[in-house]
């Protein structure tokens, strides 16, 4: 499975500290790659396109799997929105 991470997501990602980086990542490398996704995930209310949210700690990830056509393969992107804190996540 592709993981694509957003411009907002990024941004989130280098201003963690290390040890933090290494939890966020681990949780998306581990449990949004499975099929289907494990942890702590819930549907986004207010979006029709799948989103989806990963809570971790204090911490959400906003995200949404979808199937893509390439050369003639269905591949699986896991494309993540945005990562931040409970409080500002869904402003």
């Amino acid at each position: 499975m592709k993981i694509d991470y957003a411009k907002s997501a990024s941004k989130a990602v280098a201003s963690f500290d290390s040890k933090f980086k290494q939890r966020i990542k681990k949780a998306i490398e581990e449990d949004l790659t499975k099929i289907p996704p494990k942890g702590d995930i819930k549907p986004l209310q207010g979006y029709a396109d799948g989103r989806m949210r990963l809570r971790k700690g204090g911490f959400r990830v906003i995200f949404k799997q979808k199937d893509v056509q390439i050369d003639g393969k269905t591949e699986k992107i896991l494309h993540i929105f945005d990562i931040g804190a409970r409080g500002d996540i869904y402003k």
